[in-house]
């Protein structure tokens, strides 16, 4: 009895210890799988891209007038494709306000969708 619990206590410190690494490692190589990691280049064409469908289409679904100005930052996520999570300036009449907007982006289809635009 002594030498089964033995082993499965061995057995269930070297899983746990094995599962600790690969995410100590998965962290060090970008963050843990899901989480935002900041852009480096928010001035980069493909996220001015990104940000200037994030305007046009809020545009579209809100029968604004916004004009997109430039990003300010950005984070981007891993998923089934890539969320790009950005702060946005946009000229709304005279003035330049901020925006944050959420566009999953799966180039390989040629799919972009606007998932969230709201003003900050």
């Amino acid at each position: 009895m002594t030498i089964k619990l033995t082993s499965i206590f061995s057995v269930t410190l070297s899983i746990f210890l094995i599962l600790s690494i690969f995410f100590h490692i998965s962290t060090a190589l970008g963050g843990a799988a899901g989480g935002w990691t900041p852009l480096n280049d928010v001035n980069a064409p493909h996220v001015v891209m990104i940000g200037q469908f994030a305007v046009n289409e809020h545009n579209k679904e809100a029968g604004t007038k916004l004009e997109f100005q430039n990003i300010v930052k950005g984070e981007t996520q891993v998923v089934a494709g890539t969320n790009y999570r950005l702060v946005i300036n946009a000229k709304d009449g005279g003035y330049v306000r901020k925006y944050l907007a959420v566009v999953w982006d799966k180039p390989w289809e040629k799919f972009k969708k606007l998932t969230s635009f709201k003003e900050m």
